[in-house]
């Protein structure tokens, strides 16, 4: 596909939006960090990927494939922020997530095709391996397929979103080549933190590094789809 097809101008999300979602992620991060009343985490997480995903919907001059598989992404995360906020609803949420990573694999590859470079796929996949070797002993065995599935689900995510980046260089397209990239690696950085936490040992400020480095990715991926105005056919 080419990566170098040409951009244009068009009409941005009102800048309101992106100062709430970034407001309601900070109240939420203060909420999970009992900074604000616990309760309110209950309204706020789902509230802030929901403002997410109205403020990339509103964007109607973006790639369309790029911006409805994004979305489709952004409405699974939705639900497992959702599920996760019940401690029975990891496993729901995990499905949730790994579906979210199948549709942003699918937008990651809608102007550059899947394993268009190996060396993305490669790195990546040492870090699954050293993130698995450091989670395995403490994983439950019911749960061990599910994670290493998630985790390679995840990683390949990422890695395509590298591979975008990579191919896209130096045409303009690499600038929401690079928003791609940059979310894939905080979000590998996010879980890898939220499973390091459950499965091994707790971390200080837990939700800050967890919740700011998911609600960091998720904007970045969206900026990846707003960013990529093409003519349409």
């Amino acid at each position: 596909m080419d990566t170098s097809a040409s951009l244009t101008s068009a009409p941005r999300p009102p800048r309101w939006l992106g100062a709430l979602y970034a407001l309601s992620a900070l109240a939420a991060i203060a909420a999970a960090s009992d900074w604000l009343p616990g309760a309110w985490l209950w309204v706020l997480k789902p509230l802030t990927t929901a403002l997410l995903i109205v403020h990339l919907a509103r964007h109607e001059g973006a790639d369309r494939a790029l911006r409805r598989w994004v979305l489709t992404g952004l409405v699974f995360s939705l639900a497992g922020d959702t599920a996760l906020l019940w401690r029975e609803g990891f496993t729901v949420g995990l499905v949730c997530f790994l579906v979210a990573h199948l549709a942003y694999i699918v937008a990651f590859t809608r102007h550059v095709r899947l394993l268009a470079r190996w060396e993305p796929f490669v790195f990546y996949g040492l870090v699954a391996a050293g993130v698995l070797t450091h989670l395995w002993a403490g994983v439950p065995g019911p749960l061990r397929v599910a994670v290493m599935a998630y985790v390679m689900c995840l990683v390949a995510m990422a890695a395509q979103a590298a591979t975008w980046a990579w191919v896209a260089r130096p045409t303009p397209a690499l600038r929401p080549a690079a928003w791609a990239a940059v979310g894939g690696a905080l979000f590998v950085a996010s879980d890898s933190l939220l499973a390091i936490d459950r499965f091994t040992h707790p971390l200080p400020w837990r939700d800050v590094w967890v919740l700011g480095t998911y609600w960091a990715a998720q904007w970045c991926i969206a900026q990846s789809a707003l960013r990529h105005s093409m003519r349409q056919p």
